[in-house]
């Protein structure tokens, strides 16, 4: 029974330490662009130079 002087503060220590990383992670923008990253994978760096330049004649 002891134990549990030991683990329910972790587990809250722990919660706390995730809620801070996640609204830091929030804070500072890492869930703004959510397509991007998938969008990104599909095209090669070569093709990105070429997207750039039809996209700055538009």
């Amino acid at each position: 029974m002891t134990i549990l002087l030991y683990l329910i503060p972790a587990a809250l220590a722990l919660g706390f330490l995730g809620m801070v990383g996640f609204l830091w992670a929030l804070k500072s923008g890492q869930f703004e662009d959510l397509e991007g990253a998938g969008q990104r994978i599909l095209f090669d760096d070569a093709d990105a130079e070429l997207r750039e330049k039809r996209s700055g004649m538009s």
